[in-house]
């Protein structure tokens, strides 16, 4: 296995002229962060321990200009993955023909290492909301969201990763744990996980389980990648509620579910998620910089181990 130094390195051999090929397009199994276009001119000055990026394609599905030629800039030195926000796959139907054709030329174009989208609904009826909002955990919602997986899979021709969701009040039409439905998700459509550590603990405040117990439920050999961000409280009278708000450092609540998870399943590309009050990069690069150092913890432990 390769240190995360190592892998950091590999990752990173640059290009003169974009080519998304003349690069790797794997990436490794070290911190990454969202990438801000407020961010690049320091990103190229010094990148630090930062070795990958991650972005929402519904934010360069364009036919040209600025957004675009800045993601060839980063894709020429770095690694990166695709996030998406606006696919809607937990409604249980087949994804938008038109934004499925856009996410494949996007693909194709800039080879990203990693897709990933969410357990979640945003649209109905052609009406799209601002918002990923939690599915119906039934069983034929299970049926529905593998149908739509295994469209969007055999378009874009690879696999892609599925977010567990952030959630706020209990959905009375619900009777499976998320975590039974992901694990069952993963076997039948041949998807990848992507843990959200911070949305596991934030649901897990907010619904009243034990978030310990669902990481130790996350099947190992399904996760592709995990991500870790900042939340914020509402007090709401008295009760507070926990939001995933993507505008703080990560709680040392949070860093603790990470370790206990990847002592268990190993290091796995880990991005720091920061979209609302976004910090210097200084900053963002020193929460990656904190990732990297339970990632060496850890294999520091399997070294020992062998």
């Amino acid at each position: 296995m390769l240190s995360r130094a190592q892998a950091a390195d590999d990752s990173q051999s640059g290009a003169d002229d974009f080519e998304a090929a003349d690069i790797p397009a794997d990436i490794p199994a070290v911190a990454g962060t969202s990438f801000k276009p407020e961010h690049a001119a320091d990103i190229e000055r010094d990148p630090g321990e930062v070795a990958w990026f991650e972005v929402h394609p519904e934010n360069y599905m364009v036919a040209g200009g600025p957004r675009l030629a800045q993601l060839e800039a980063l894709r020429a030195d770095f690694p990166i993955s695709l996030h998406g926000v606006g696919m809607s796959l937990g409604t249980g139907e087949l994804p938008d023909a038109q934004h499925l054709q856009a996410l494949r030329e996007l693909v194709n174009r800039f080879q990203p290492g990693l897709v990933s989208e969410h357990l979640a609904w945003s649209s109905h009826d052609g009406l799209y909301l601002a918002d990923l909002l939690p599915s119906a955990l039934t069983r034929s919602m299970l049926d529905g969201v593998v149908n739509a997986i295994d469209k969007t899979q055999q378009t874009l021709g690879r696999q892609i990763l599925i977010e567990n969701p952030s959630s706020y009040i209990p959905r009375p039409d619900s009777w499976l744990p998320e975590i039974q439905f992901l694990n069952e998700l993963a076997q039948r459509s041949g998807c990848g996980l992507l843990v959200d550590v911070n949305n596991v603990f934030v649901s897990a405040h907010n619904l009243k389980f034990n978030a310990n117990d669902y990481i130790d439920a996350v099947p190992g050999e399904a996760v592709g990648e995990i991500h870790l961000a900042g939340h914020s409280v509402d007090n709401n009278d008295g009760d507070p509620i926990l939001i995933d708000s993507h505008g703080a450092t990560v709680s040392d609540e949070v860093w603790a579910l990470y370790q206990r998870l990847i002592s268990r399943i190993g290091p796995r590309p880990t991005l720091v998620e920061w979209d609302n009050d976004l910090p210097a990069w200084s900053e963002l690069r020193a929460e990656a910089q904190r990732a990297n150092q339970h990632i060496d913890q850890v294999i520091q432990v399997q070294r020992e181990a062998s």
